[in-house]
């Protein structure tokens, strides 16, 4: 089956197509969804920052409006990410979430971080040009490992002060320069909770544009130490066992994935397939 959202870089001089607006409030929408048809969204008293376009959706061409400000027409209303992330057609969470990946870049790439110049959209090609010192930049990738710590029947899972209150989840972290995935999560495992780990299996990837992680999944084995939070950045961390977790983070999410992946795998369940 062909997928209904394709990423592609489109001519903005081109007339005609969808578009989806976003600002700092998310993505506008209205009792129809949140795809309108461009021609009328252009129409609209709204202080459009960048425009790009982005895919195709259903087969047809999709283009970006990012805002300076949240101005809002008449029967619509803002919505966040996350909240598309959780409900409804994830096809359309994967358009909006790359669709949140270039409204950040083009916001944060107005001018070229070397000379201070103003900087343009390159025609065909995804990226933004500075005339002034000939610098190209693309839109930002930040690679993260998470990763599920497994005891037998019981696994490790944590929470930060900025969850959900209850939420428990896989241990995260960026990669720093130099690091290899493997590096990165035997690091950031022992600094946030002072274990170590072996046999390091590879699940699976999902991006996650909040805003811009490319997230490597793993899971690991326990090998020693005690658990000692992180300060500042791990409220709490807990042995549990795969018939008594606590609440867990979103289904669609690549950290509930890797938990209930290896529930089932420990339970002789079918495996659940990662979204994507």
């Amino acid at each position: 089956m062909s997928e209904r959202w394709t990423t592609a870089v489109l001519d903005t001089a081109l007339p005609g197509g969808w578009a989806v607006a976003r600002s700092s409030q998310g993505f506008l929408c209205n009792a129809q969804g949140v795809l309108f048809e461009r021609d009328w969204l252009k129409q609209q008293p709204l202080d459009v920052l960048a425009e790009h376009g982005i895919g195709h959706f259903d087969g047809q061409p999709v283009y970006l409006l990012e805002l300076r400000s949240p101005d809002t027409p008449d029967d619509c209303r803002w919505q966040g990410l996350r909240q598309f992330m959780l409900e409804g057609d994830f096809q359309v969470y994967r358009m909006l979430g790359y669709a949140a990946q270039i409204g950040t870049w083009a916001r944060e790439h107005r001018f070229c971080g070397s000379c201070g110049g103003a900087m343009q959209q390159v025609h065909g090609e995804r990226a933004m040009h500075c005339a002034r010192c000939e610098l190209r930049s693309y839109p930002r990738i930040s690679p993260s490992m998470i990763v599920l710590v497994t005891r037998g029947d019981e696994v490790l899972l944590a929470r930060s002060p900025r969850f959900v209150p209850g939420v428990y989840s896989t241990l995260a972290g960026f990669a720093e320069p130099g690091e290899s995935a493997e590096d990165c999560l035997r690091r950031e495992v022992m600094e946030e909770v002072q274990v170590s780990v072996r046999n390091i299996q590879y699940i699976g990837s999902q991006c996650w544009p909040f805003p811009h992680s490319m997230m490597l999944g793993f899971h690991a084995e326990y090998a020693s130490g005690d658990i000692v939070p992180q300060l500042d950045e791990i409220e709490d961390a807990q042995w549990f066992h795969i018939d008594a977790l606590p609440a867990l983070p979103a289904g669609r999410s690549i950290a509930r994935h890797l938990i209930d992946l290896y529930v089932a795998r420990r339970s002789g369940l079918p495996e659940p397939v990662l979204p994507g």
